[in-house]
C-alpha cells in the first residue's frame, strides 16, 4: 500500500489563517493536509483539503508531539505549516527530531528566539532608531507600584513572550489594559505565575498597523500592509475589520530594517501602534502566519504560497504591488468585540456602547469580503457559522442555570 503523500501539514486547522493557507496551496494544485486538535473546523471542510488529521490530544503536548512524529514517519510530507504560539513553540522546541522527517515553515532559532521574546524585540528596535513605547518590565509582582508611578495609569500589560507553558499550564495570553492598581496587581501576577515577565506601558489611543513581509535570501520578496478599524479583544489582538493600505513610508521602513537586522526569513507580521499625535511606535512581531492575512490574499499578496516556496526550497517570486483600499471582516469577532465595548463602558480604551453598535451595524454598509466565506469554498463558512451557533446557545444555557436559585439543601 502506497504511502500517503502532500506537499504541505498545516497545524492549527481552526484558525483562520490555517483555511486561508489550505485554500491558497490548494488552488495550486498542492495537497495540503491539515491538523487539529478536535474536529468540525472550518478548514477541514475545504474542498481544497487534501486529507484532515484530528489528533486527540492539545496542542503543544507530549501527546500532541508524538502524533504529529507518527503522522510524518507515516507519510510523505514536504512542508509543516504552524499558526499558533504554541505549535510554533513545539516546533522549536524538537526542530532536530522534526527536520529529519520534513522541512518547518519557521525562521531560524536565533531569530526567532529575538521576534517572539518582546523585550529583546524592543531592543534591537531602540538600537536601530525605531521609536518604541516607555516600557517597564516587571518580574515580581511587588515592583508594580514602582512600577506605576513611573508609566502612570491607564497602562497595558503584556507578557514578554505571548505563549507561555509550565508543567502545571500553557496558555497564549494577550495585552491587558489596566486602570487602578489591584488591576496592576492582578494582570502581573498572572503572567509571572507562569514564569514570564510583565511588561508595562503606557496607553497608546492612535491607529493599529501592520506590514507584513516575505523575506528570504536576503530580500523582501513582498510586503503589505493593512490598519484595524477594530480588534478582538477591543485593547488589541486579531483585527476583525482591516483594510488594505498602501505601505506607509515610516512602519514600512522600519519593518524592514528590523527584519533585516533580525534575519528573520519566512512570514512575519510587524505590528505598530501610533499615538494621538500619528507618531508610529513598535508593538511586537509575529513570525508566523498571522489571523488576518487574508486581506493580503484577496489584495494580491498570496503569502501563504509564497511561505510553502521558500520553506521547501523552492525560488520565491517578487511581488511588487497589490490592491489597497479592500475591507475585511471577520463577523464573529466583531460581533464579540461590540459586546465587549458594550459591557465595558466607561473603559478609556472603548467608544461609548452606542458608538459601537451603531458602527458595527453601520459597517453592513460598506462593501467588504468576509473571512471563511467563499463562494468557491462556501462549506468552511457552513462550519464556522454552525460552531459559533453551538457555542452561542451553550453560553446562553451556562448563563441561565447560573441565574438559577439553588434552593438550601
Amino acid at each position: 500500500m502506497s504511502r500517503a503523500a502532500f506537499e504541505a501539514l498545516v497545524l492549527d486547522a481552526h484558525l483562520r489563517q490555517a483555511l486561508v493557507t489550505v485554500r491558497s496551496l490548494g488552488r495550486r494544485g498542492l495537497r495540503a493536509a491539515a491538523l487539529e486538535s478536535f474536529g468540525e473546523v472550518p478548514a477541514f471542510a475545504s474542498r481544497w483539503c487534501a486529507r484532515p488529521f484530528v489528533c486527540p490530544a492539545p496542542v503543544a503536548t507530549g501527546a500532541y508531539l508524538a502524533y504529529l512524529e507518527a503522522l510524518l514517519a507515516s507519510a510523505d510530507v514536504g512542508v509543516v505549516i504552524p499558526s499558533h504560539d504554541g505549535t510554533l513553540a513545539l516546533l522549536r522546541e524538537h526542530r532536530a527530531r522534526l527536520e529529519g522527517r520534513a522541512r518547518l515553515a519557521i525562521a531560524s532559532e536565533a531569530a526567532l528566539a529575538i521576534a517572539v521574546n518582546k523585550p529583546r524585540t524592543l531592543a534591537v528596535a531602540e538600537r536601530l532608531g525605531i521609536a518604541v513605547p516607555r516600557t517597564v518590565v516587571v518580574a515580581r509582582p511587588a515592583e508594580v507600584s514602582e512600577t506605576l508611578r513611573l508609566i502612570g495609569l491607564p497602562a497595558v500589560v503584556k507578557p514578554s513572550e505571548s505563549w507561555m507553558a509550565t508543567e502545571a499550564a500553557r496558555d497564549r495570553l494577550g495585552p491587558r489594559l489596566v486602570t487602578t492598581p489591584g488591576e496592576a496587581a492582578q494582570a502581573a501576577a498572572a503572567i509571572t505565575d507562569l514564569g514570564g515577565s510583565a511588561l508595562f506601558q503606557p496607553l497608546l489611543t492612535g491607529r493599529r498597523e501592520a506590514v507584513s513581509l516575505l523575506y528570504a535570501g536576503g530580500e523582501i520578496r513582498a510586503r503589505f500592509a493593512q490598519w484595524a478599524k477594530r480588534t478582538g479583544p477591543p485593547l488589541g489582538g486579531e483585527s476583525v475589520l482591516r483594510q488594505s493600505i498602501a505601505v506607509p513610508a515610516d512602519i514600512g521602513a522600519a519593518s524592514e530594517r528590523l527584519v533585516r537586522e533580525i534575519d528573520l526569513e519566512g512570514y512575519s507580521e510587524v505590528e505598530f501602534r501610533r499615538d494621538a499625535g500619528g507618531r508610529p511606535y513598535l508593538m511586537e512581531i509575529n513570525p508566523r502566519l498571522s489571523a488576518s492575512v487574508e486581506i493580503a490574499v484577496r489584495a494580491g499578496v498570496d503569502f501563504p504560497t509564497l511561505l510553502y516556496r521558500w520553506a521547501a526550497g523552492e525560488r520565491v517570486p517578487t511581488v511588487t504591488g497589490y490592491r489597497s483600499g479592500g475591507w475585511m471582516r471577520h463577523l464573529r469577532g466583531d460581533l464579540m468585540t461590540t459586546l465587549a465595548m458594550v459591557r465595558g463602558r466607561g473603559r478609556p480604551d472603548l467608544v461609548t456602547p452606542g458608538r459601537a453598535v451603531l458602527d458595527f451595524c453601520v459597517s453592513f454598509c460598506r462593501p467588504m469580503a468576509y473571512d471563511y466565506l467563499d463562494w468557491r469554498d462556501p462549506l468552511p463558512a457552513v462550519v464556522a457559522t454552525a460552531g459559533f451557533a453551538r457555542a452561542a446557545v451553550r453560553a446562553v444555557v451556562a448563563r441561565g442555570r447560573a441565574a438559577i436559585p439553588r434552593s438550601p439543601a
